[in-house]
């Protein structure tokens, strides 16, 4: 039997929150994800921004979304930014089944290192931090 290496507890800190962004930071304390979205032509736009880049309107506001992506790409970081952290953590870059290009970036949790890979189906789960819920994931 192999052992493997887990990614460690990362040291989270609170976002600055705006009015466009409120939505994006807290609705994990309900264990939603929301993205905006246009309500003229159904572009997802992340991060939060209040005019929509596909058609200019300004009728965007926060939808829910599944909470599932796919690992587009990842890091292993192994330095030490804060103290306190003994690291290693994966850093990925997530794409939301709900369209194609919307990104985020976030941590990957509950996932061995040797297991991580490009492809890898994710689901939301949420670290809570002050006023914040910031969403991280863990292989679905």
């Amino acid at each position: 039997m192999t052992s493997s290496t887990r990614s460690a507890p990362v040291p989270y800190f609170a976002p600055a929150i705006t009015d466009d962004s409120r939505e994006f930071w807290t609705a994990g304390a309900r264990n939603e994800l929301r993205i905006c979205r246009c309500g003229d032509c159904g572009y997802y736009l992340h991060p939060p921004v209040p005019v929509c880049r596909a058609c200019r309107s300004m009728n965007v506001a926060a939808q829910t979304v599944s909470g599932r992506g796919t690992l587009a790409s990842f890091t292993v970081n192994h330095q030490a930014w804060s103290e306190g952290f003994s690291g290693p953590y994966i850093l990925g870059l997530v794409e939301i089944a709900e369209q194609k290009g919307v990104n985020l970036i976030t941590n990957i949790v509950d996932c061995a290192l040797e297991e991580v890979r490009v492809g890898m189906p994710v689901q939301v789960a949420f670290e809570p931090v002050e006023d914040a819920w910031l969403p991280v994931f863990r292989p679905a």
